[in-house]
């Protein structure tokens, strides 16, 4: 499946933050000089904050939101798409509605009692 064919099989909120998240992060690596330590720190930080509450916002509560939010507090770590990355993450197994589960073969497992 290419990456074309996979983001158009995602919801459109998760559409939206892969958007977000690879905005972010080609400006935090392509801008890396001016937001580096120094007069406009804040900058990467408000950057930050406010792509974080609308991760929550699109995506809701995921655990792999918050290790990248943490990396962002160590000097360097913007070189990495760390955004990007924790949307791949929280939307790689998202089976959407009308798609069928396909099992392994095999015999069908036993009711539970």
């Amino acid at each position: 499946m290419s990456f074309i064919d996979y983001f158009k099989a995602l919801k459109l909120e998760q559409r939206q933050a892969w958007i977000v998240a690879i905005a972010a992060d080609v400006l935090q690596i392509a801008a890396f000089p001016l937001f580096a330590e120094g007069a406009l720190s804040p900058a990467d930080s408000v950057l930050d904050l406010i792509v974080g509450f609308v991760m929550i916002r699109l995506l809701g509560w995921h655990w792999a939101l918050l290790p990248s939010a943490a990396a962002k507090l160590i000097p360097g770590a913007d070189l990495f798409p760390t955004w990007t990355a924790a949307v791949w993450f929280v939307t790689r197994h998202k089976v959407q509605a009308g798609e069928q589960e396909v099992l392994p073969p095999g015999p069908a497992p036993e009711p539970r009692r």
